[in-house]
């Protein structure tokens, strides 16, 4: 009777839990149906940029090469003399000297003596000369009486001719003498600057010693290194402009074009004249560009190319803000500005900067310059002293 009793009391149950399960069933599809449908997101841009196109440019055709600045000539003063002692210098390095002027002077005590010297030698043959013409002049006229033997005629003869000889040798060791007191003054051979002194005071100097070297005329150069390639484009009286490490750039003009290359380095030497007071030294190093004229180019900021793998890039942006990865070959520069040669058009739309952060199919956000740099103001507070 007890499980008769409880037979219906769990149907009731049962009963009653599949009642709330299809409520809840049924109030769960009602909140699915009252919810709106999400739309679907939006792609993002992996980068907000600015777009830039090629233009038409004029760029100078050029070349750049290295070298050294040198003197154009210079020019050694050296001693002449032998043994003499420096007494005074009249020059040093980096004055400026003219053509015939006074540089070095030697001791003249020694020469002085030796020219008196020589002096009194000559006075002497010069007297026993006149003594042996006039012996030499009455022989002639008795010669043919008888008075004197032919023999007595001919030593006066020889004797004239002995005196007339020693004569000449005084007049030339006198001259000799001169000559040495000559060169105890030591003149520039030309103008220019003294670049190096290599004499001292009191120094006694031998023959051939150099005492001062000289840049001619102060004239520089520069030489500058060319490879064969370039070398037949240089022609002389062409503009260069040259830039020492640390100066201004300044114009030079090519004076010659080495006739040979070198055979180690294929390099060629070019000689181009360098104004005069422009700070340039010889022994420093410069670079400098050869100007060949001019030609139109098409052209885009060097931030807009990407290199990679050793080839350039650029991205061109499609109408539907994606990117496409172009490979271009690029040329000349000028500023910023770099010369393209094939792959672009005019009329194409590139990313001006940030090109290495994108890849190829990117999606693009193109915005004004001044969108993208937007200069901040500050506003004065309102209760600012007026």
């Amino acid at each position: 009777m007890q499980a008769v009793a409880l037979r219906p009391t769990f149907l009731r149950v049962g009963a009653g839990v599949l009642a709330a399960a299809a409520a809840l069933g049924l109030w769960v599809v009602n909140s699915k149906a009252a919810d709106p449908v999400k739309p679907t997101a939006a792609p993002k841009a992996a980068l907000t940029v600015v777009v830039v196109q090629p233009q038409n440019s004029r760029l100078t055709d050029a070349f750049g090469a290295n070298g050294n600045v040198v003197a154009w000539q210079e020019a050694s003063v050296s001693s002449e003399a032998n043994g003499m002692r420096v007494a005074e210098l009249h020059a040093d390095v980096g004055h400026t000297v003219q053509k015939g002027q006074l540089l070095v002077s030697f001791a003249t005590e020694g020469v002085l003596a030796d020219v008196a010297l020589a002096r009194a030698v000559l006075t002497e043959a010069r007297a026993m000369l006149l003594e042996a013409q006039a012996n030499a002049d009455r022989a002639r006229a008795v010669k043919d009486s008888g008075a004197l033997s032919a023999q007595q005629v001919s030593q006066y003869l020889t004797a004239e001719l002995s005196a007339s000889a020693r004569v000449e040798s005084a007049q030339a060791q006198l001259d000799a003498q001169l000559l040495r007191l000559k060169n105890t003054r030591v003149y520039a051979p030309d103008g220019g600057v003294v670049s190096a002194r290599n004499v001292t005071l009191g120094a006694v100097v031998a023959t051939g010693t150099e005492l001062y070297r000289l840049i001619r005329q102060g004239r520089l150069e520069w030489r500058a290194e060319v490879t064969a390639a370039e070398l037949p484009r240089v022609v002389p009286g062409g503009a260069v402009r040259v830039t020492a490490a640390a100066g201004a750039p300044v114009t030079g003009r090519v004076r010659m074009v080495a006739p040979t290359v070198d055979a180690q380095t294929r390099n060629g030497m070019v000689y181009v004249d360098l104004p005069s007071g422009k700070g340039f030294k010889p022994g420093m190093f410069a670079h400098g560009e050869f100007a060949l004229g001019a030609s139109m180019a098409l052209t885009i900021p060097q931030s807009a190319v990407v290199v990679r793998d050793g080839f350039s890039y650029v991205y061109r942006v499609g109408a539907d803000g994606r990117v496409k990865q172009i490979q271009v070959r690029t040329g000349r520069m000028a500023a910023d500005q770099l010369e393209v040669l094939d792959g672009l058009q005019v009329q194409d739309k590139l990313v001006a900067s940030g090109g290495s952060f994108l890849s190829d199919g990117d999606l693009v956000k193109v915005v004004d310059a001044a969108q993208k740099s937007p200069v901040a103001t500050v506003q004065p507070p309102q209760n600012a002293i007026k």
